[in-house]
């Protein structure tokens, strides 16, 4: 027997987003080498997959990892948190090392 999707349907709106809820706790403010500034959360896992930005693998579900946003967006707070990324910890630090593209 096949499991249930997790995913929202499509016809579905979007679940509300608790801003509040994602600031309070262990997030910090990291600033890059290009001066721009980064909120940053560690996660100890999830049951969720995502694909890291740093290398395009996986971060399978239960991993720990972290969860970053823009500081600055120009809509806010809530259009930056809506645009996180789950980054694997040693992608996340290595960032400013990789050469892009």
């Amino acid at each position: 027997m096949a499991r249930k999707s997790r995913r929202r349907p499509y016809a579905e709106p979007h679940p509300e987003l608790d801003v509040e809820s994602v600031l309070r706790g262990r997030t910090r403010t990291e600033t890059r080498a290009d001066g721009s500034q980064w909120a940053v959360r560690p996660v100890q896992g999830s049951d969720k997959t995502y694909r890291c930005p740093g290398c395009v693998q996986e971060i399978a579900p239960g991993v720990a990892h972290v969860v970053a946003w823009g500081d600055d967006h120009l809509f806010g707070a809530e259009a930056a948190l809506s645009e996180r990324r789950h980054w694997h910890t040693a992608c996340w630090q290595a960032r400013d090392r990789r050469r892009p593209g």
